[in-house]
């Protein structure tokens, strides 16, 4: 069934009034379809991404002893958020989602051929890691944002919910769970089958992209519009952020939790190796709360939303994200802090569920890509920023002193979200 193009009406998300867009929303039946291809989709790229994020600091980690090159190595994955991320909205409001989503598995394949044509003959040096970092790094942002402005074009406003909350699961279970777990046993069967198990995964789900049904390239601009340079569309996506009350304090929040997410990661091990007196298999039950908690968060969004309302339920995310930093300040109890880890991934599930769902239907179509590059501009470049600080008040004052420090500074954002997110939102 192909798209149906309705007359422009009033974005909304329970009630709140957006902006006038132009919808391009699917039909039921082919929703149902592209929602399951989204799905799939999501789900072999975060398990291939999942494999090499412990894949590539591992193979770094048998080529050199610095401590600093094998971070490095991490850091070519994700530094292309900070770098590129706002150039990439612009290219996803001008193009083809689709065919961009097809670019960047392009992009993946040819690394992941690349290191394997070299652990086969020859053996990957560390140059070769670095430049395959850089190149998974620029296509998951690319993938990442085309994926996320595509959904409203794919799957009908009532339906949403529902794909929003499988692909944040798909997510979840492959970045957290499942990728790790797999890297780890395909990189101990060997360096040539883990690569090539894992731009298989890449290759699949560009397949399966062909399933897909509609259009998806964004609305064109009128033939008599001036030329509008890329700086100046990327401004216009940062404005159109920043001049929504909504959205604005939505993203900063979004940009505070991120802050503690990056504090608590980054602290964590420490504090669970000194302070708790954690080995490593208590340490794996910690940090399985926290994927444990996100799975629940995207099995159960639908129920919560239906008891609470969709404005409560990113609520709790608030109160879950401040347990999750202060449970560690209070307590050295392994359960104790596993519970608030649980909290704090079913919370953060929550919110990513719901904030997607509303900036979907509130964003206008040509702005999508824009937004969200935007949006995860604030999201990604908090975090390395809370690793920093919280490390710099642990040197100072001590771990327990620093996570009650950052449970202090994110009590705000209730106060925040009450003051600005309307009741209508639940």
């Amino acid at each position: 069934m192909a798209m149906t193009t309705t007359a422009p009406a009033q974005a909304d998300f329970g009630g709140v009034p957006g902006p006038v867009t132009t919808g391009r929303d699917a039909g039921a039946d082919s929703g149902h379809r592209n929602t399951a291809v989204l799905v799939a989709f999501t789900a072999a790229t975060n398990l291939a991404d999942g494999v090499m994020k412990m894949a590539l600091p591992l193979l770094a980690a048998q080529l050199t002893r610095s401590p600093a090159q094998v971070t490095a190595v991490s850091l070519t994955l994700t530094l292309p958020w900070l770098l590129i991320a706002l150039h990439i909205g612009v290219l996803v409001d001008r193009f083809d989602r689709r065919r961009l989503l097809w670019l960047a598995n392009g992009m993946r394949l040819a690394a992941m051929g690349w290191l394997t044509g070299s652990a086969v003959f020859g053996g990957v040096t560390l140059t070769e890691l670095f430049a395959a970092g850089a190149i998974l790094g620029v296509a998951d942002v690319a993938a990442s944002t085309s994926a996320s402005a595509l959904v409203p074009a794919a799957v009908p406003p009532a339906g949403r919910e529902r794909a929003n909350a499988w692909m944040v699961g798909a997510e979840t279970v492959g970045q957290e769970f499942a990728g790790p777990f797999v890297g780890g046993l395909l990189l101990a069967a060997g360096t040539s089958l883990a690569l090539g198990v894992t731009g298989a995964s890449y290759a699949l789900a560009a397949l399966a992209l062909l399933l897909l049904v509609g259009r998806f390239r964004p609305a064109a601009p009128a033939p008599d519009a001036a030329p509008v340079s890329v700086n100046s569309r990327i401004a216009e996506g940062v404005r159109f952020l920043w001049n929504d009350r909504l959205l604005r304090t939505l993203s900063v929040i979004v940009a505070m939790l991120s802050a503690v997410w990056g504090a608590w990661l980054a602290l964590m091990p420490l504090y669970a190796q000194r302070t708790m007196g954690l080995g490593s298999e208590e340490y794996g039950i910690l940090l399985s709360a926290l994927g444990i908690g996100g799975l629940a968060g995207a099995l159960t969004v639908t129920w919560v939303n239906r008891v609470l309302g969709a404005r409560r339920a990113m609520f709790a995310d608030l109160i879950g994200t401040i347990a999750m930093v202060a449970l560690p300040a209070l307590t050295t109890s392994l359960w104790a802090v596993a519970v608030g880890a649980f909290l704090g991934g079913m919370g953060g599930t929550l919110w990513s569920v719901n904030a997607r769902t509303l900036t979907q239907r509130r964003v206008p179509d040509e702005m999508l890509g824009r937004y969200g590059a935007a949006s995860r501009l604030f999201n990604f470049g908090a975090m390395p920023l809370g690793a920093a600080l919280v490390g710099l008040l642990a040197e100072l004052g001590g771990m327990r002193l620093a996570f009650g420090l950052f449970a202090a500074a994110t009590a705000i954002t209730p106060v925040l979200f009450v003051r600005n997110v309307p009741p209508a939102v639940g």
